[in-house]
Protein backbone atom coordinates (compact mmCIF):
# COMPACT_ATOMS: atom_id res chain seq x y z
CA UNK A 1 0.00 0.00 0.00
CA UNK A 2 2.96 2.53 0.09
CA UNK A 3 3.84 2.30 -2.91
CA UNK A 4 0.18 3.44 -3.99
CA UNK A 5 1.17 6.29 -7.02
CA UNK A 6 -0.54 9.59 -5.93
CA UNK A 7 -2.19 9.48 -8.27
CA UNK A 8 -4.66 6.70 -7.11
CA UNK A 9 -4.48 8.19 -3.47
CA UNK A 10 -7.53 9.96 -1.71
CA UNK A 11 -6.31 13.78 -2.41
CA UNK A 12 -7.38 15.87 0.69
CA UNK A 13 -6.25 19.36 0.75
CA UNK A 14 -6.11 21.58 3.39
CA UNK A 15 -6.81 25.40 2.77
CA UNK A 16 -6.52 28.72 4.92
CA UNK A 17 -5.02 31.64 5.65
CA UNK A 18 -1.53 32.50 6.48
CA UNK A 19 -0.82 30.88 9.91
CA UNK A 20 -3.89 29.42 10.58
CA UNK A 21 -2.13 26.25 11.45
CA UNK A 22 -2.30 24.64 8.39
CA UNK A 23 1.03 22.85 8.51
CA UNK A 24 0.24 22.01 12.46
CA UNK A 25 -2.98 20.21 11.56
CA UNK A 26 -1.01 18.46 8.55
CA UNK A 27 1.94 17.23 10.76
CA UNK A 28 -0.82 16.21 13.46
CA UNK A 29 -2.73 14.06 10.70
CA UNK A 30 -0.06 12.31 9.47
CA UNK A 31 1.73 12.43 12.68
CA UNK A 32 5.20 13.30 11.31
CA UNK A 33 6.89 16.67 10.45
CA UNK A 34 5.28 16.68 7.29
CA UNK A 35 5.64 20.65 6.63
CA UNK A 36 7.79 23.20 8.10
CA UNK A 37 6.22 25.03 11.35
CA UNK A 38 6.70 28.72 12.07
CA UNK A 39 4.80 31.46 13.81
CA UNK A 40 5.83 33.44 10.98
CA UNK A 41 3.04 34.06 8.11
CA UNK A 42 3.77 32.64 5.19
CA UNK A 43 6.05 29.70 5.68
CA UNK A 44 4.75 27.52 3.55
CA UNK A 45 5.11 29.03 0.18
CA UNK A 46 4.20 25.82 -2.45
CA UNK A 47 2.15 22.78 -1.58
CA UNK A 48 3.42 20.34 0.52
CA UNK A 49 2.17 16.59 0.07
CA UNK A 50 2.49 13.89 2.24
CA UNK A 51 1.56 10.16 1.24
CA UNK A 52 0.19 7.90 4.02
CA UNK A 53 -2.50 4.87 4.97
CA UNK A 54 -5.65 5.75 6.59
CA UNK A 55 -8.19 3.57 8.30
CA UNK A 56 -10.71 3.15 6.80
CA UNK A 57 -10.17 5.64 4.59
CA UNK A 58 -7.15 3.81 2.65
CA UNK A 59 -4.60 5.55 0.48
CA UNK A 60 -4.12 9.18 1.33
CA UNK A 61 -1.78 12.16 0.10
CA UNK A 62 -2.50 15.54 2.42
CA UNK A 63 -2.29 18.86 0.35
CA UNK A 64 -0.48 21.42 2.49
CA UNK A 65 -1.15 24.83 0.69
CA UNK A 66 -0.02 28.00 0.75
CA UNK A 67 -1.96 30.69 2.63
CA UNK A 68 -5.28 31.97 0.53
CA UNK A 69 -5.10 35.74 2.07
CA UNK A 70 -1.60 35.76 0.74
CA UNK A 71 -1.41 40.14 -0.54
CA UNK A 72 3.05 39.94 -0.38
CA UNK A 73 2.55 41.71 -3.72
CA UNK A 74 3.28 39.27 -7.23
CA UNK A 75 5.07 36.74 -4.91
CA UNK A 76 2.06 36.36 -2.90
CA UNK A 77 -0.15 36.05 -5.84
CA UNK A 78 2.18 33.57 -7.28
CA UNK A 79 1.36 31.69 -4.15
CA UNK A 80 -2.18 32.01 -4.36
CA UNK A 81 -2.63 30.78 -7.82
CA UNK A 82 -0.64 27.37 -6.36
CA UNK A 83 -3.06 27.41 -3.58
CA UNK A 84 -5.90 27.71 -6.41
CA UNK A 85 -4.52 25.05 -8.69
CA UNK A 86 -4.68 22.73 -5.54
CA UNK A 87 -8.21 23.05 -5.99
CA UNK A 88 -8.64 21.38 -9.10
CA UNK A 89 -6.88 18.13 -7.43
CA UNK A 90 -9.09 18.19 -4.19
CA UNK A 91 -11.28 15.30 -3.21
CA UNK A 92 -12.13 16.58 0.00
CA UNK A 93 -11.23 20.19 1.72
CA UNK A 94 -10.41 20.95 5.16
CA UNK A 95 -11.30 24.47 5.14
CA UNK A 96 -9.51 26.16 8.79
CA UNK A 97 -11.63 29.19 9.69
CA UNK A 98 -10.75 32.48 11.80
CA UNK A 99 -12.83 34.25 13.50
CA UNK A 100 -13.13 36.87 10.66
CA UNK A 101 -14.90 34.15 8.19
CA UNK A 102 -15.08 36.22 4.82
CA UNK A 103 -12.65 34.78 3.35
CA UNK A 104 -13.43 31.30 4.08
CA UNK A 105 -17.23 31.71 3.15
CA UNK A 106 -15.96 32.84 -0.21
CA UNK A 107 -13.46 29.94 -0.49
CA UNK A 108 -16.53 27.66 0.99
CA UNK A 109 -18.55 29.02 -1.96
CA UNK A 110 -15.79 28.05 -4.82
CA UNK A 111 -14.82 24.47 -3.47
CA UNK A 112 -18.44 24.09 -3.14
CA UNK A 113 -18.89 25.17 -7.25
CA UNK A 114 -16.03 22.70 -8.03
CA UNK A 115 -18.19 19.94 -6.50
CA UNK A 116 -15.54 19.30 -3.46
CA UNK A 117 -17.10 18.19 -0.14
CA UNK A 118 -15.51 20.50 2.40
CA UNK A 119 -15.26 20.33 5.89
CA UNK A 120 -14.92 23.66 8.30
CA UNK A 121 -12.56 23.13 10.88
CA UNK A 122 -11.68 25.82 13.79
CA UNK A 123 -8.13 25.21 14.77
CA UNK A 124 -6.24 26.28 18.10
CA UNK A 125 -9.04 25.35 20.36
CA UNK A 126 -6.54 25.23 23.35
CA UNK A 127 -5.83 29.16 22.81
CA UNK A 128 -9.46 30.59 21.50
CA UNK A 129 -11.14 32.45 24.33
CA UNK A 130 -15.09 31.49 23.50
CA UNK A 131 -15.03 28.73 21.15
CA UNK A 132 -18.88 27.37 21.78
CA UNK A 133 -19.91 31.55 20.19
CA UNK A 134 -17.19 31.02 17.01
CA UNK A 135 -18.62 27.22 16.54
CA UNK A 136 -22.09 29.16 16.33
CA UNK A 137 -21.10 31.83 14.10
CA UNK A 138 -19.78 29.28 11.54
CA UNK A 139 -22.54 27.52 12.14
CA UNK A 140 -24.67 30.48 10.72
CA UNK A 141 -22.69 31.99 7.89
CA UNK A 142 -21.72 28.22 6.46
CA UNK A 143 -24.51 25.94 7.70
CA UNK A 144 -22.19 23.63 8.78
CA UNK A 145 -20.86 22.56 12.12
CA UNK A 146 -16.79 22.80 12.21
CA UNK A 147 -14.96 20.79 13.77
CA UNK A 148 -13.05 21.94 16.79
CA UNK A 149 -9.27 20.75 16.62
CA UNK A 150 -6.31 21.82 18.37
CA UNK A 151 -3.49 20.65 15.94
CA UNK A 152 -0.68 21.08 18.82
CA UNK A 153 -2.13 18.60 21.71
CA UNK A 154 -3.57 16.28 18.78
CA UNK A 155 -7.44 17.01 19.80
CA UNK A 156 -9.88 16.83 17.58
CA UNK A 157 -7.86 14.52 14.87
CA UNK A 158 -9.93 11.38 14.85
CA UNK A 159 -13.74 13.69 14.43
CA UNK A 160 -11.51 14.89 11.50
CA UNK A 161 -10.99 11.60 10.11
CA UNK A 162 -14.69 10.45 11.11
CA UNK A 163 -15.86 13.62 9.31
CA UNK A 164 -13.80 12.84 5.84
CA UNK A 165 -15.21 9.22 5.68
CA UNK A 166 -18.63 10.54 6.02
CA UNK A 167 -17.69 13.03 3.07
CA UNK A 168 -15.98 11.03 0.84
CA UNK A 169 -17.61 10.90 -2.44
CA UNK A 170 -19.88 8.01 -3.25
CA UNK A 171 -17.90 6.90 -6.25
CA UNK A 172 -14.27 7.28 -5.18
CA UNK A 173 -12.78 3.87 -5.63
CA UNK A 174 -15.08 2.42 -7.37
CA UNK A 175 -13.45 3.36 -10.90
CA UNK A 176 -11.37 0.67 -12.07
CA UNK A 177 -9.10 -0.03 -15.28
CA UNK A 178 -11.10 -2.57 -17.41
CA UNK A 179 -14.47 -1.97 -15.94
CA UNK A 180 -16.73 -4.82 -17.08
CA UNK A 181 -14.03 -5.90 -19.83
CA UNK A 182 -12.68 -9.00 -18.47
CA UNK A 183 -14.21 -11.06 -15.59
CA UNK A 184 -12.67 -14.20 -13.70
CA UNK A 185 -10.70 -16.90 -16.01
CA UNK A 186 -10.95 -14.35 -18.76
CA UNK A 187 -7.56 -14.70 -20.88
CA UNK A 188 -5.98 -11.20 -21.22
CA UNK A 189 -3.14 -10.47 -23.72
CA UNK A 190 -0.93 -7.43 -23.20
CA UNK A 191 1.29 -6.52 -26.22
CA UNK A 192 3.88 -4.19 -25.02
CA UNK A 193 6.10 -3.13 -27.37
CA UNK A 194 9.44 -2.27 -25.98
CA UNK A 195 11.28 0.37 -28.02
CA UNK A 196 12.85 3.65 -27.21
CA UNK A 197 10.35 5.19 -25.31
CA UNK A 198 10.21 2.00 -22.61
CA UNK A 199 12.34 2.35 -19.87
CA UNK A 200 15.28 -0.06 -19.62
CA UNK A 201 14.46 -2.59 -17.18
CA UNK A 202 10.92 -1.78 -15.86
CA UNK A 203 7.55 -1.13 -17.06
CA UNK A 204 5.70 2.09 -17.31
CA UNK A 205 3.03 2.55 -14.80
CA UNK A 206 -0.36 2.05 -16.75
CA UNK A 207 0.93 -1.20 -17.41
CA UNK A 208 2.29 -2.30 -14.01
CA UNK A 209 -1.11 -0.72 -12.98
CA UNK A 210 -3.53 -2.95 -15.55
CA UNK A 211 -1.48 -6.23 -15.10
CA UNK A 212 -1.91 -6.17 -11.10
CA UNK A 213 -5.88 -5.21 -11.98
CA UNK A 214 -6.50 -8.54 -14.43
CA UNK A 215 -4.43 -10.62 -11.53
CA UNK A 216 -6.91 -9.26 -8.63
CA UNK A 217 -10.07 -9.95 -11.22
CA UNK A 218 -8.58 -14.05 -11.59
CA UNK A 219 -7.67 -13.25 -15.12
CA UNK A 220 -5.06 -15.18 -17.28
CA UNK A 221 -2.44 -12.63 -18.09
CA UNK A 222 -0.16 -13.55 -20.74
CA UNK A 223 2.86 -10.46 -22.22
CA UNK A 224 4.58 -10.61 -25.33
CA UNK A 225 5.88 -7.68 -27.35
CA UNK A 226 4.57 -6.75 -30.95
CA UNK A 227 7.01 -9.04 -32.78
CA UNK A 228 5.86 -12.22 -30.83
CA UNK A 229 2.07 -11.55 -31.13
CA UNK A 230 1.53 -14.25 -33.06
CA UNK A 231 3.55 -16.82 -31.28
CA UNK A 232 2.13 -16.07 -28.72
CA UNK A 233 -1.37 -16.52 -30.03
CA UNK A 234 -0.79 -19.86 -31.40
CA UNK A 235 0.35 -20.90 -28.17
CA UNK A 236 -3.16 -20.07 -26.81
CA UNK A 237 -5.61 -23.39 -26.57
CA UNK A 238 -8.48 -20.54 -26.80
CA UNK A 239 -8.18 -16.97 -28.29
CA UNK A 240 -7.95 -14.27 -25.30
CA UNK A 241 -10.88 -12.60 -24.01
CA UNK A 242 -9.31 -9.09 -25.02
CA UNK A 243 -6.14 -7.85 -25.99
CA UNK A 244 -4.46 -4.60 -24.88
CA UNK A 245 -1.79 -3.28 -26.40
CA UNK A 246 0.03 0.66 -26.95
CA UNK A 247 -1.72 2.51 -29.37
CA UNK A 248 1.08 3.16 -31.27
CA UNK A 249 0.63 -0.77 -32.84
CA UNK A 250 -2.93 -0.50 -32.72
CA UNK A 251 -3.09 -1.10 -36.65
CA UNK A 252 -0.05 -4.21 -36.79
CA UNK A 253 -2.21 -5.91 -34.00
CA UNK A 254 -5.88 -5.15 -35.73
CA UNK A 255 -4.20 -6.74 -38.63
CA UNK A 256 -3.03 -10.04 -36.89
CA UNK A 257 -6.09 -10.46 -33.88
CA UNK A 258 -8.15 -12.84 -33.38
CA UNK A 259 -12.05 -12.36 -34.89
CA UNK A 260 -13.50 -13.41 -31.51
CA UNK A 261 -11.03 -11.01 -29.63
CA UNK A 262 -11.87 -7.52 -28.53
CA UNK A 263 -9.24 -5.28 -28.93
CA UNK A 264 -8.00 -2.14 -27.07
CA UNK A 265 -5.13 -0.22 -25.46
CA UNK A 266 -3.54 1.64 -22.14
CA UNK A 267 -4.47 4.86 -22.85
CA UNK A 268 -7.80 3.98 -23.94
CA UNK A 269 -8.27 2.57 -21.06
CA UNK A 270 -6.92 4.94 -18.63
CA UNK A 271 -9.14 7.64 -20.63
CA UNK A 272 -12.19 5.97 -19.03
CA UNK A 273 -10.30 5.64 -15.45
CA UNK A 274 -9.16 8.76 -15.02
CA UNK A 275 -11.56 10.93 -17.35
CA UNK A 276 -14.87 10.66 -19.19
CA UNK A 277 -13.91 8.65 -22.30
CA UNK A 278 -17.60 9.25 -23.98
CA UNK A 279 -16.31 12.67 -24.36
CA UNK A 280 -13.09 12.26 -25.38
CA UNK A 281 -14.68 9.89 -27.59
CA UNK A 282 -17.12 12.72 -28.70
CA UNK A 283 -14.40 14.87 -29.29
CA UNK A 284 -12.28 12.79 -31.63
CA UNK A 285 -14.51 13.71 -34.18
CA UNK A 286 -13.30 17.22 -34.29
CA UNK A 287 -10.57 15.77 -36.34
CA UNK A 288 -12.33 15.41 -39.18
CA UNK A 289 -13.10 19.24 -38.48
CA UNK A 290 -9.35 20.46 -38.89
CA UNK A 291 -8.01 22.34 -41.66
CA UNK A 292 -4.51 23.61 -42.55
CA UNK A 293 -5.17 26.55 -40.15
CA UNK A 294 -6.49 24.64 -37.08
CA UNK A 295 -4.51 25.40 -33.61
CA UNK A 296 -4.09 21.52 -31.60
CA UNK A 297 -3.08 21.78 -27.55
CA UNK A 298 -1.64 18.67 -26.42
CA UNK A 299 -1.48 18.19 -22.87
CA UNK A 300 0.77 15.45 -21.07
CA UNK A 301 0.73 14.49 -17.50
CA UNK A 302 4.36 14.02 -17.12
CA UNK A 303 7.45 16.43 -17.60
CA UNK A 304 10.32 14.17 -19.90
CA UNK A 305 12.69 14.84 -22.57
CA UNK A 306 11.15 14.09 -25.91
CA UNK A 307 12.53 11.08 -27.45
CA UNK A 308 13.03 10.21 -31.30
CA UNK A 309 9.59 8.52 -31.45
CA UNK A 310 8.09 10.10 -28.84
CA UNK A 311 3.96 9.71 -29.31
CA UNK A 312 2.66 13.44 -28.13
CA UNK A 313 5.62 15.29 -29.06
CA UNK A 314 6.13 13.15 -32.66
CA UNK A 315 3.96 10.97 -33.50
CA UNK A 316 0.57 12.10 -33.27
CA UNK A 317 1.50 15.54 -34.55
CA UNK A 318 2.99 13.59 -37.53
CA UNK A 319 -0.41 11.76 -38.04
CA UNK A 320 -2.32 14.78 -37.99
CA UNK A 321 -0.06 16.67 -40.43
CA UNK A 322 -0.73 13.60 -42.37
CA UNK A 323 -3.96 13.99 -42.63
CA UNK A 324 -4.82 17.62 -42.36
CA UNK A 325 -1.38 19.67 -43.95
CA UNK A 326 1.70 20.65 -43.02
CA UNK A 327 0.30 24.35 -41.57
CA UNK A 328 -1.68 22.61 -38.75
CA UNK A 329 -0.42 24.71 -35.49
CA UNK A 330 0.43 22.63 -32.54
CA UNK A 331 1.17 23.43 -29.18
CA UNK A 332 2.41 21.82 -26.29
CA UNK A 333 1.75 21.71 -22.34
CA UNK A 334 3.21 19.63 -19.19
CA UNK A 335 2.32 18.71 -15.71
CA UNK A 336 0.23 21.22 -14.20
CA UNK A 337 0.45 24.12 -16.98
CA UNK A 338 -2.46 23.98 -18.52
CA UNK A 339 -4.27 27.15 -20.11
CA UNK A 340 -7.06 28.85 -18.30
CA UNK A 341 -8.03 30.58 -21.67
CA UNK A 342 -8.58 27.44 -24.43
CA UNK A 343 -10.39 29.62 -27.19
CA UNK A 344 -7.61 29.88 -29.16
CA UNK A 345 -8.03 25.77 -30.07
CA UNK A 346 -10.01 23.74 -32.16
CA UNK A 347 -9.53 20.45 -30.54
CA UNK A 348 -7.27 19.69 -27.01
CA UNK A 349 -5.33 15.97 -27.10
CA UNK A 350 -4.79 14.63 -23.29
CA UNK A 351 -2.38 11.78 -22.44
CA UNK A 352 -3.47 8.86 -20.90
CA UNK A 353 -2.95 10.83 -17.18
CA UNK A 354 -1.63 8.27 -15.43
CA UNK A 355 0.41 10.44 -13.38
CA UNK A 356 -3.37 12.28 -12.06
CA UNK A 357 -5.65 11.83 -10.22
CA UNK A 358 -9.31 11.44 -11.45
CA UNK A 359 -11.04 14.54 -9.92
CA UNK A 360 -8.13 16.67 -12.01
CA UNK A 361 -8.96 15.05 -14.80
CA UNK A 362 -12.17 15.43 -14.92
CA UNK A 363 -11.49 19.12 -13.88
CA UNK A 364 -9.72 19.78 -17.32
CA UNK A 365 -12.40 18.20 -19.39
CA UNK A 366 -15.22 20.32 -17.71
CA UNK A 367 -12.98 23.48 -18.50
CA UNK A 368 -12.48 22.76 -22.17
CA UNK A 369 -16.19 21.84 -22.41
CA UNK A 370 -17.57 25.10 -20.42
CA UNK A 371 -15.61 27.14 -23.30
CA UNK A 372 -17.04 24.34 -26.03
CA UNK A 373 -13.68 23.35 -26.82
CA UNK A 374 -13.83 19.58 -28.14
CA UNK A 375 -10.81 17.44 -25.73
CA UNK A 376 -9.74 13.96 -26.67
CA UNK A 377 -6.95 11.48 -25.58
CA UNK A 378 -4.23 9.90 -27.19
CA UNK A 379 -5.55 6.21 -27.70
CA UNK A 380 -8.85 7.45 -28.97
CA UNK A 381 -7.19 9.93 -31.56
CA UNK A 382 -4.94 6.91 -32.44
CA UNK A 383 -7.79 4.66 -32.92
CA UNK A 384 -9.43 7.52 -35.01
CA UNK A 385 -6.60 8.59 -37.21
CA UNK A 386 -5.68 4.53 -38.03
CA UNK A 387 -9.84 4.20 -38.63
CA UNK A 388 -10.11 1.36 -36.03
CA UNK A 389 -12.06 3.51 -33.20
CA UNK A 390 -15.29 2.02 -34.30
CA UNK A 391 -13.95 -1.39 -33.76
CA UNK A 392 -11.82 -1.14 -30.37
CA UNK A 393 -13.94 -1.39 -27.04
CA UNK A 394 -13.91 1.25 -24.25
CA UNK A 395 -13.67 1.51 -20.35
CA UNK A 396 -17.67 0.59 -19.26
Amino acid sequence: MNHTPHSNRLHIAIFGRRNSGKSSLVNALTGQDTALVSATPGTTTDPVTKAMEVYPLGSCLFIDTPGFDDDEGELGEMRVERTLKTVEKADVALLLYEEDGTLEKQWMDLLAEQGIPVIPILNKADSRRDVASLVLRIERECGRTPVVVSAKEGIGIQDIFDAILEKLPEDFGEQTITGGLVAEGDVVLLVMPQDIQAPKGRLILPQVQTIRELLDKKCLVMSCTTDKLQASLQALVRPPKLIITDSQVFPVVYRQKPAESSLTSFSVLFAGYKGDIHDFVEGAAAIHCLTAQSRVLIAEACTHAPLAEDIGKVKIPRLLRKRVGGGLQIDFVSGSDFPKDLSRYDLIIHCGACMFNRKYVLNRIAHARAQHIPITNYGVVIASLTGILDKIVIHR
